[in-house]
């Protein structure tokens, strides 16, 4: 018995077993994938909000906020690496998905990725500064270049949000396409098949 070509909203794919991993993640896998990403990315902001509350609602001081996690672990919070590893998945994330968005979608998910290459680069900043025991300007604490101007926690929340707008602005036009957009090939978009096929035969 031959098996069916696999299909996202009408479009048929080649073979599963012909598929790299990349084009399962953007094409069959896509919308789990991005549920997997956007929890992490969901989690990461959970800590943030919650070291803001302690700063600005209970008034601690910023060395004792250190959000969820850092309340039972504080040296994992306080550490180089976690905030780099958080920064590089970031990165790896939004440039392997990337296939799976198109049109307007496409263009936000990358204005997401170009600013993410930023702050990672902050982020490598730091670490490389806490690796080699020397801190930029003599500074007590290692510094990443925006942080002259802003403090480290106001910045960070700066940076993530100006990561994650445009990630859901992305999610929006990926899962509600504009008319006359084609359709991506995955299974993210909430059209009923009768709009994706009137969209598709408008592009």
């Amino acid at each position: 018995m031959a098996a069916s070509a696999p299909s996202v909203h009408g479009r048929i794919l080649p073979a599963s077993s012909h598929l790299s991993l990349s084009e399962k993640l953007n094409t069959q896998w896509h919308e789990k994938a991005l549920w997997v990403f956007m929890a992490i990315v969901l989690a990461h902001w959970g800590e943030h909000f919650a070291q803001a509350y302690q700063i600005w609602v209970m008034g601690w001081p910023p060395a004792r906020a250190n959000g969820i996690l850092g309340l039972w672990y504080p040296w994992l919070i306080k550490s180089e690496a976690l905030h780099y590893g958080y920064a590089l998945i970031m990165l790896i994330g939004l440039w392997i998905l990337r296939k799976g968005f198109s049109g307007r979608s496409h263009t936000w998910w990358m204005v997401a990725f170009w600013i993410q290459v930023w702050h990672h680069f902050e982020h490598f900043l730091l670490i490389s500064q806490a690796t080699l025991h020397h801190n930029l300007m003599g500074k007590p604490v290692p510094f990443s270049v925006l942080q002259f101007f802003l403090p480290r926690v106001q910045l960070h929340l700066f940076y993530n949000a100006i990561v994650f707008i445009p990630m859901v602005i992305a999610m929006y036009y990926h899962m509600f396409p504009p008319k006359g957009e084609a359709p991506a090939a995955c299974s993210c978009s909430w059209y009923k098949q009768d709009e994706m096929e009137e969209a598709g035969s408008h592009a």
